[in-house]
């Protein structure tokens, strides 16, 4: 969550030194960065923390050490290769983007690639004992880093007068140095780890040959990485669709169409906090209900699904409604300027948040019961959705860049359909779906009404005081959020919607129960 809130304060200062064409062109930048990213990294941590979990469960202290040794040259060979192909053809991949202007950037963040292929190795082996602090600490240094050197090299370029898309790759720079300090801090926790557990050290014979270890790691991995790669590259490819249908269905310049593009991503900044905050829910549930199922405790790791879902609930669906209730004040809170085109797309954009949290959640699970290999069928079908919507839609005129967040919509409500349609069928002592949405649906309508309702009704009568300038707005918008919890967490105590044991999936949850008189 700090880091997710850094983040947020790092994305709105920089689209404003960036203005619309320059956070396209960051836009751009970021998912060619995402995708080389992914194909590297995504399925490291789930594979290694859900081997390593099932090691430490059956006793195999040995294997979990060989893990580790095999996985990290192996990576880091894999992370060289891509930081020397992003480095080298910066334009190869900014071609297929269908944006010219985004090669600078991508150039910037080639070593970024590779620090990351080192990190997300000790990620994944720290969540395999169920430690998610080395993988925060490592985040709330790379966007401690990538706010103040992003932000401080962009105002620097741009005041220089630097063309937009120098400008542009500046805000990357920060990203590369923050991953590059956050590797000592890793290292420097891997080794607690591993005195506080002295038994990993000690020689074991009879272990497979690192060969073998290696096809193992890969085998579970791949499946991972493929169904997360099929996202991120249909997301890519969306974005070059966008750009190329706003050319040639509406006319525009490649400069021009990046502008439109930066229009999206200004509400993208807002629609991508909720789902931030229920990552931590799915990558921490995945070596709890791994360990479960390996220890036969069935009813455990059912009880886990269940809390974990109901959480994500909590939270995503008042954020959904919340954010399409008070979708303009936010917009005006947030940014220097802004268009009623966005405030259009943010209010969309807010119920498609939901079911991004509801895939996260659902997928988690999945690859958790070891039914990893789903997502390479409910991916592929949710990007075809996606860019196939938006490639008609923003291509007509009267439509343009609003029809966007549409694509996006439809896209995560079939991957999250048919993710649970595959958990009912298929995943033993699976969650009570009813169970999980109506009462956290019913709170957040009613929360969101209150929201609505306090910020008309604060706005109106500070009107005559305050008036309707920006600093009014942050303040009336303030209020009506303030008021909008109140009335939330008053309801899902006294309706009982959350309990002890969803709390005991959350930080202090425990304590937290107590103070709020939760049994």
């Amino acid at each position: 969550m700090i880091s997710r809130i850094i983040g947020a304060v790092y994305r709105i200062p920089i689209i404003n030194i960036l203005g619309d064409a320059g956070t396209g062109i960051y836009t751009s930048i970021q998912r060619a960065y995402t995708l080389v990213l992914t194909l590297c990294t995504a399925g490291i941590p789930v594979a290694l923390s859900r081997m390593v979990s099932s090691a430490n469960d059956a006793g195999k202290t040995g294997l979990i050490k060989r893990y580790f040794a095999v996985s990290l040259p192996a990576f880091a060979i894999l992370g060289i290769a891509a930081m020397a192909f992003m480095f080298l053809f910066p334009d190869t991949l900014a071609w297929v983007a269908q944006n010219p202007y985004a090669a600078p950037g991508i150039r910037v963040l080639a070593p970024a690639v590779f620090f990351m292929c080192i990190i997300a190795v000790y990620r994944g082996y720290a969540q395999g004992f169920e430690n998610m602090i080395p993988t925060a600490t490592s985040q709330i240094v790379e966007v401690v880093c990538k706010t103040v050197f992003g932000i401080a090299v962009a105002s620097l370029l741009l005041n220089r007068g630097y063309q937009t898309q120098y400008v542009s790759a500046g805000a990357s720079v920060g990203t590369s140095i923050g991953l590059g300090m956050a590797i000592p801090p890793m290292i420097w926790l891997k080794r607690r780890i591993d005195k506080g557990a002295p038994k990993f050290l000690r020689a074991h014979s009879n272990l497979p040959d690192r060969s073998a270890v290696l096809r193992n790691i890969i085998a579970v991995s791949m499946p991972i990485t493929l169904g997360a790669s099929f996202m991120v590259v249909a997301n890519f490819i969306d974005t070059a669709v966008v750009l190329s249908r706003l050319q040639s269905g509406l006319g525009l310049s490649p400069y021009d169409a990046n502008a439109y593009l930066g229009l999206n991503t200004m509400a993208a900044t807002v629609f991508n906090l909720s789902p931030a905050l229920v990552v931590p829910v799915s990558v921490s549930i995945i070596p709890a209900i791994a360990s479960a199922i390996s220890g036969g405790r069935h009813g455990a790791a059912g009880n886990i699904m269940q809390s974990s879902l109901k959480i994500v609930n909590l939270l995503a669906m008042p954020a959904a409604v919340g954010i399409m209730a008070l979708a303009s004040p936010i917009l005006v809170a947030l940014y220097s300027e802004h268009r009623d085109t966005t405030t259009f797309m943010l209010t969309v954009l807010g119920a498609a948040s939901f079911f991004t949290c509801l895939q996260l959640i659902t997928t988690a699970i999945l690859h958790a019961t070891g039914h990893e290999k789903v997502t390479m069928m409910t991916f592929p079908i949710g990007g075809a959705a996606m860019i196939g919507l938006n490639y008609f839609l923003v291509g007509n005129p009267n439509i343009g860049i609003l029809g966007a967040p549409f694509g996006l919509l439809l896209c995560y409500v079939i991957i999250s359909a048919l993710n649970i349609a595959f958990i009912l069928k298929r995943v033993k002592d699976r969650p009570k779906f009813s169970g999980v949405f109506i009462k956290p649906l019913l709170c957040s309508l009613v929360m969101g009404v209150a929201a609505y309702s306090v910020y008309g009704l604060v706005s109106r009568l500070g009107y005559g005081a305050l008036g309707d300038g920006r600093l009014a707005v942050i303040i009336y918008l303030a209020t009506a959020m303030i008021a909008a919890m109140i009335v939330y967490f008053a309801l899902i105590i006294v309706t009982r919607t959350i309990t002890r044991d969803d709390m005991r999936l959350l930080p202090k949850g425990e304590k937290l129960a107590d103070l709020l008189k939760i049994r």
